[in-house]
């Protein structure tokens, strides 16, 4: 028996010893040749499975890997859940919503906050107390912000491609790492194209010319591809120019042709059945199967193994087509480092050797304050109401609907602790200052709290989830969320506002929102206005920071924030020349575009630029003396705007080209230079087919926002 045992015992080890090895392995070897390698080895239904969201080939030692969203903290599905079948749940760090974090105008600190949550997904994929998250992350979303009502506006950038497509491209970088060889995850962009309506997105057409597409809708994903290295994206639910996002033609013209993309190109959500069910643009899902194929579709969010099958016995589509499209699949995994077991990929110990969760530790509790910081905005400060000096105070009342809570939005995950500005006042004001709460004006409670303060602080709000709505509804219609777009952009909670101002003059508002509102009362008559995005768990700690002078708030608006709806023109008119955006918008705004107060003054002076003149391929660096005249050290957010030389071509009255977020001591004067690259001044030609630089005078203004100019400038382009 013993004996037995034995040969038992030395046979595994011979076979563990000459386990089977493939040259897909080899990393000596080319991405193309060990690609090739592995797909030849697959089985036909193997390849099939691998149109999966769940990427894995177990019988050749693959495991793969499952996709998390990650718009501003991991979440493994949503709604705001962790929730997996059979599986533990985790806690993830959450940071500001993805507009809260535009609004912070840093690329560094955005990449920054995307390292992090590759760090905390590599940490739950390989952690043995956990390995439920996915490598491929759903995020960033690059589509743009151009209507203020899109109810999925709290996942963008903003309305401006130019800051849009310099945020994607650091989020990218983020969260794929700086390795030349592998990526800490990979960043799977959405949603490809032109999604920023979502009533009935399942049937609308966003429709518009050629340089739209180019110049604006396209622009922050061409930017995550071509300078950022994103090598996925999701495809959106709906038509562009009357043809589904699924299946379109740019798909493989555009993203894979012009772009060099070869990796992943995903559905939606049941966008591949909506191809028959709703755009009913195909009369059977066998062929809705065959033509996500040839469109360029690589990966698939619902139910389609028989739908494929189907279209191969039928010959719609060969078993050559399946492997090009899982060319694309594998290339990620390789990228990821999950066709080899190399040391040379850093991000393998991450969970093993380092056993913290990374969202336990001090650093993700400073980096998600620091972020919630850099996003405030002050809209106002009427005689300096702010900062408030604790020594000066004895009370203050804490009132309104989103003064208590931190609520998760739609693809939020469940962050390790909350902190609401109730708490984060209590935290920073002391023992030495009375805090009074009331949550609404029931029995007067706000009125009769704000009169017995020294300070109102009333926060007010939307709700980004709904909990216990149906899919498509919201409590009041100025929310929004996926699926259902804002009908309108008051809020009636400011008829709050106005009782607790009337009862306590010195009365600041707190915006909790995921959208600009039109607040023209408050606007008028309220002193102090700070706006913050909903969902970071620091939120409370940073509001009460910024309120007490513990910094200098510096956020920047990445939307117009206008006056009145019928501003707008109607949702469904994609064509932004139509009025819409800073752009072309000729309305006066009720808060511009790159808007935003601090608790100083700075003197701009001394512009320069380098060379009077600019040609293709060229950058001429803009100079300026920043001096903070005030009595507060803070950050000040640079912007660069330029207006185009009169010609047939119709270009924006003006555009963003360039920005810098800079910190200044008190009385201190330092030098800035922000680049503006000959790229960045082209305009798409369509005859050409090609960005093309049109010469004559450029001129330039460098000041704090789309309509504060502070210096002028011109540039000849020849």
């Amino acid at each position: 028996m013993k004996k037995a045992f034995l040969i038992f015992i030395l046979g595994l080890v011979h076979l563990l010893t000459h386990a089977q090895s493939y040259p897909f392995q080899n990393i000596n070897l080319s991405e193309d040749e060990r690609i090739r390698n592995l797909i030849s080895l697959m089985t036909l239904d193997e390849k099939i499975n691998s149109l999966s969201t769940r990427i894995s080939v177990p019988r050749l030692g693959i495991k793969g890997t499952h996709t998390v969203e990650g718009l501003h903290g991991l979440a493994y599905s949503g709604p705001a859940n962790w929730s997996v079948k059979g599986a533990k749940a985790s806690p993830t760090t959450t940071f500001p919503q993805a507009i809260g974090l535009a609004e912070m105008w840093d690329p560094e600190m955005i990449q920054k906050v995307a390292g992090w949550e590759a760090t905390e997904s590599r940490y739950l994929a390989q952690n043995k107390n956990f390995g439920i998250s996915g490598l491929i992350v759903f995020a960033p979303n690059a589509d743009m912000g151009r209507d203020i009502r899109w109810g999925r506006t709290e996942e963008c950038y903003g309305e401006d491609p130019f800051l849009t497509g310099t945020l994607v491209t650091a989020f990218v970088k983020g969260l794929q790492g700086s390795n030349a060889v592998y990526w800490k995850t990979a960043s799977l962009m959405k949603h490809f194209l032109a999604n920023s309506n979502e009533n009935n997105r399942v049937y609308t057409s966003s429709d518009f010319d050629e340089r739209l597409f180019r110049e604006y809708y396209s622009y922050g994903f061409y930017k995550g591809v071509t300078e950022g290295g994103s090598q996925a994206f999701m495809a959106a639910y709906n038509k562009y120019n009357g043809i589904p996002c699924t299946v379109n033609p740019v798909l493989r013209n555009v993203t894979m042709k012009d772009w060099g993309l070869r990796g992943i190109i995903s559905t939606d959500g049941g966008a591949f059945k909506q191809l028959v069910t709703t755009h009913a643009y195909y009369t059977s899902l066998t062929v809705a199967a065959a033509e996500c194929i040839k469109a360029g579709i690589t990966m698939f969010l619902d139910d389609y193994r028989s739908s494929i099958k189907d279209a191969l016995e039928k010959g719609l589509i060969t078993e050559k087509d399946i492997e090009e499209a899982i060319y694309g699949n594998f290339r990620v995994l390789l990228k990821l480092g999950l066709l080899d077991n190399s040391s040379q990929n850093p991000y393998t110990e991450i969970g093993i050797a380092d056993t913290v969760a990374p969202w336990t530790k001090e650093e993700a509790r400073e980096l998600a304050r620091k972020a919630t910081e850099k996003s405030i905005v002050l809209l106002r400060n009427e005689n300096m109401l702010l900062p408030l000096q604790k020594e000066k105070i004895k009370s203050i009342a804490v009132i309104g609907p989103s003064a208590n809570s931190v609520i998760s939005d739609w693809y939020s995950g469940t962050p390790p602790y909350r902190i609401g500005i109730l708490k984060g006042i209590k935290n920073v004001a002391g023992e030495n200052i009375t805090i009074r709460f009331a949550a609404s004006n029931k029995a007067d409670s706000a009125v009769i709290a704000a009169k017995n303060s020294d300070i109102a602080i009333v926060c007010i709000g939307n709700h980004p989830l709904g909990y216990g709505l149906g899919w498509g509804q919201n409590h009041v219609a100025s929310d929004g969320r996926e699926d259902i777009d804002r009908q309108a952009i008051t809020i009636e909670q400011e008829d709050l506002v106005k009782l607790v101002l009337t009862a306590n003059p010195k009365t600041i508002l707190v915006m909790v929102s995921s959208f600009p509102y039109a607040i023209n009362w408050s606007k008028d008559h309220v002193p102090a206005i700070l706006h913050v995005s909903q969902s970071s768990q620091e939120m409370g700690n940073a509001v009460a920071e910024a309120i007490f002078g513990n910094f200098s708030p510096a956020g920047r608006l990445v939307q117009t924030w206008i006056s009145s709806i019928d501003q707008l023109p109607p949702i469904l008119d994609y064509n932004i020349r139509n009025g819409r955006t800073y752009m072309y918008d000729k309305n006066v705004p009720l808060y511009p575009f790159g808007y935003g107060l601090t608790y100083t003054s700075f003197k701009y002076s001394g512009l320069k630029a380098e060379k009077n003149s600019l040609k293709n391929s060229e950058v001429v660096n803009v100079t300026f003396n920043l001096q903070n005249t005030g009595n507060f050290d803070s950050d000040e957010v640079t912007q660069l705007y330029v207006s185009f030389p009169e010609s047939k071509v119709d270009r924006p009255r003006i555009a963003l080209k360039g920005f810098k977020r800079v910190f200044v001591g008190k009385g201190e004067t330092i030098k800035v230079s922000i680049p503006l690259k000959a790229s960045d001044l082209t305009y798409w030609d369509i005859d050409k087919h090609a960005f093309v630089l049109e010469k004559g005078a450029v001129k330039f203004f460098i000041g704090s926002s789309s309509e504060d100019s502070k210096l002028r400038g011109e540039i000849m382009v020849q």
